[in-house]
């Protein structure tokens, strides 16, 4: 028989070691902190976005946001441009783009070297089985954005799949936004 609150356990011990895992690698391939590692992430997908709007995709407060992004400029990785207005665009720099690269690498391998003892059609059926998790958080945090702020969006719909926590928001929405894609 089936135990519902053993799977729940063992997916909780999993989802924290692997978090904690990505974060540490991600963090430490891109030379920044979890946040700086995910804030570049965003960027790179998600050019010129506000401070605040870079906090809300990442989960930080706009003061927070702002500590972060100072710290990302000092160290070359992003730069500030002014838009009209009152804003201000947030743009990788060159270093910027490629620590986002090392941190989506270091993501990538992590995250492959804990499921590499499964074979192809267990991680099948893990992929299927992870959609509908996603879809059942989608319900709880409402931002795919959030959701996805380290997510190497080009993987996620490759060979034509569907982007589950993309796919949760529009039809809680009942709008057609778009779909993640390699193009942005």
């Amino acid at each position: 028989m089936h135990d519902a609150n053993r799977t729940a356990n063992l997916l909780g011990a999993a989802v924290l070691a692997i978090g904690d895992l990505v974060r540490a690698e991600t963090a430490s391939a891109a030379g920044t902190s979890a946040s700086g590692a995910a804030a570049l992430v965003v960027l790179a997908d998600a050019p010129d976005l506000s401070g605040t709007e870079l906090g809300r995709r990442i989960g930080l407060s706009q003061p927070a946001a702002a500590r972060m992004v100072d710290g990302l400029a000092e160290a070359g990785l992003v730069r500030r441009q002014r838009g009209s207005g009152k804003s201000v665009a947030i743009r990788l720099t060159a270093a910027g783009r490629d620590a986002a690269d090392r941190a989506l690498a270091a993501r990538h391998d992590t995250l492959a070297g804990s499921i590499a003892g499964l074979d192809p059609a267990r991680q099948a059926t893990l992929a299927e089985l992870l959609g509908t998790v996603l879809d059942r958080v989608y319900d709880r945090i409402g931002s795919a954005e959030l959701i996805c702020r380290l997510c190497d969006r080009a993987a996620c719909v490759a060979r034509q799949a569907s982007c589950p926590v993309g796919a949760a928001q529009r039809e809680r929405s009942g709008s057609d936004q778009r779909e993640w894609s390699e193009d942005g």
